[in-house]
C-alpha cells in the first residue's frame, strides 16, 4: 500500500507563488510515480489563528484533548499522513510564520514521520530550509538529509513570483525543468523512509 503523503504549501500571503510551486512538485513526482498518493495541504485554506490552545502539544496524545475545533480538525488532517513534503519560500532569511504556527499546534501527529523540505526563492531558500529542518528535529520528525532548493533565475522571474503571476512551470522548457530528476529522487527517498510504517 502506497504511503499517504501530505504536500504542504507553507505560504499564506496574497499574492503568492506557493500553489504553483506545489503543483510543479506534485506533477513532477507523478511523472515517475503515477500511483503516488499525495494530497495538498494549503495553509492559506486552513488559515489557522495564532496558536491559542491552553495545553502543551507535547503532552497531548489524542485530538479529543484539544479545546478548539480548528485544532481538532488540524490534528485529524495531519495525523492521517505517513510523511510530508514541505514547500516553503524564504522570507528575510527564514521560513514563514504560517508554517511555524501550523507545526506548533501539534506534536504526536508529526512525531516519527519522514519529511522532505523543498524551498524556493531568489537564492533557493537554503537558510529557511535549514531552520525548518531544526524545528522538525525538535518535534521528533525525521527530515531527509536531502533537501531541494529551487532558485528563481533572475530578478524578472522573482518579481513574477512575488506578484503571483504565471511562472510557466508546467512547460517542459520551464526554468526548473533541470530540477525534476532531483525532485523525483528525493521523493523516492521519502517513500523508502516510510517503509514498514503501514505494515
Amino acid at each position: 500500500m502506497a504511503p499517504l503523503i501530505g504536500l504542504i504549501t507553507c505560504s499564506q500571503r496574497t499574492p503568492r507563488a506557493g500553489p504553483q510551486v506545489s503543483s510543479f512538485i506534485h506533477k513532477t513526482i507523478l511523472q515517475s510515480y503515477p500511483t503516488a498518493d499525495i494530497s495538498t495541504v494549503d495553509l492559506a485554506e486552513w488559515n489557522l489563528p495564532m496558536y491559542n490552545e491552553p495545553g502543551i502539544p507535547a503532552y497531548i496524545t489524542s485530538s479529543d484533548q484539544y479545546v478548539h475545533e480548528h485544532t481538532k480538525a488540524w490534528s485529524r488532517e495531519i495525523a492521517r499522513y505517513d510523511a510530508f513534503i514541505f514547500v516553503t519560500p524564504q522570507y528575510n532569511w527564514g521560513y514563514p510564520a504560517s508554517i511555524k504556527n501550523a507545526i506548533d499546534y501539534l506534536f504526536f501527529e508529526w512525531k516519527e514521520k519522514p519529511a522532505l523540505i523543498v524551498s524556493y526563492g531568489g537564492h533557493g531558500g537554503g537558510k529557511a530550509a535549514a531552520q525548518l529542518r531544526q524545528v522538525m528535529e525538535g518535534i521528533r520528525m525525521k527530515p531527509l538529509e536531502r533537501m531541494v532548493a529551487l532558485t528563481f533565475p533572475g530578478v524578472e522571474n522573482a518579481t513574477k513570483a512575488v506578484k503571483g503571476e504565471d511562472l510557466g512551470l508546467d512547460s517542459e522548457e520551464g526554468f526548473w525543468a533541470g530540477e525534476r530528476e532531483g525532485i523525483r529522487e528525493a521523493f523516492g527517498e521519502l517513500v523508502s523512509a516510510t517503509e514498514g510504517k503501514n505494515e
